[in-house]
């Protein structure tokens, strides 16, 4: 069977959850959501998973998470560095934050050869999310189609402040992306969402089937020199207007190959619920989830043993 591999991003600050919110236990024994969605892509059939994660926090991935998972999964470690730049570009002055999430994958291009899922590391895909992703980079042979798990927006919603969506829009029988719009402050109304580009003085409503982006990707290895050659435009478009902020999202690589002819985007849809911890109300949420499914048998009682 083809080569499969799984990048997880977890260099991001967790900045609105107060902390390093990868780290944050989710059951009894420690774990983490990274640990279940590493747990549901070797159940898959992923062969190797590729971790993405600032300098400084890799021996902490590697006592807790390593050593937990020992032999049952393949770890590749890669940095995700600010300094990761296209020649003749330098940091602005006063940066701090990360370049985003096409930048984190961009990091990783020396070690992917093989069709590749990109995942958040701070979000619970389920595991019909890796099984589908799987089976598409199993059997597809067309280097201009990618693949996207979307979730319906009112099952990736938190109470407790606004979240960032990619929002998609699809052909006429809905297999098909023809867009995919970020929307950075969406909140959840009784009946869908709505989001904000104003502050908060006025809102558009989206209803709750809407399909979005969690950012479980799919792609061929080739797609690795789109990220590495489209950098350099992004900085040129956007470092003057916004140097201490703007970030190359991922959204932003498909989305354009779309629109200039040159790949297209398979929907897997999913009506999984997905489960995140974006502020630090979200943990227990996520917590008495993962508990309620342990009691289903969806997962075992000791993960890694």
């Amino acid at each position: 069977m083809k080569k499969t591999q799984l990048i997880i991003m977890a260099a991001g600050l967790g900045s609105r959850f107060g902390g390093l919110k990868q780290m944050a236990p989710i059951d009894k024994e420690g774990n983490f959501i990274i640990d279940y969605s590493i747990f549901d892509a070797v159940r898959a059939g992923f062969d190797e998973i590729i971790v993405i994660v600032k300098p400084e926090n890799e021996q902490l991935f590697r006592d807790t998470i390593a050593s937990r998972i020992g032999d049952k999964a393949k770890l590749i470690f890669v940095h995700q560095k600010m300094d990761v730049l296209p020649e003749g570009y330098t940091i602005p002055e006063g940066r701090v934050k990360p370049w985003g999430t096409a930048h984190a994958v961009l990091c990783a291009r020396d070690v992917v050869d093989a069709p590749f899922c990109v995942i958040n590391a701070d979000d619970f895909y389920g595991a019909g999310a890796f099984e589908k992703m799987h089976t598409f980079l199993v059997e597809n042979n067309d280097d201009a189609t990618f693949a996207m798990v979307g979730y319906l927006i009112r099952n990736t919603l938190t109470d407790n402040g606004s979240v960032s969506r990619g929002v998609c829009e699809t052909d006429s029988e809905g297999k098909y992306m023809t867009a995919i719009t970020e929307r950075t402050a969406i909140i959840r109304q009784d009946d869908g969402a709505a989001y904000t580009e104003d502050g908060g003085n006025t809102y558009t409503y989206l209803p709750g089937d809407t399909a979005v982006s969690m950012n479980c990707w799919g792609f061929p290895a080739c797609i690795m020199n789109e990220f590495v050659n489209r950098f350099p435009v992004f900085l040129s478009e956007n470092l003057q207007k916004n140097p201490l902020k703007c970030e190359y999202f991922l959204p932003l690589i498909p989305d354009r190959m779309i629109k200039e002819g040159k790949a297209r985007v398979r929907l897997l849809k999913t009506e999984d619920k997905w489960y995140g911890i974006t502020y630090t109300d979200d943990l227990p949420d996520v917590q008495n989830a993962i508990e309620a499914m342990k009691m289903k048998g969806i997962y075992p009682d000791q993960l890694w043993k």
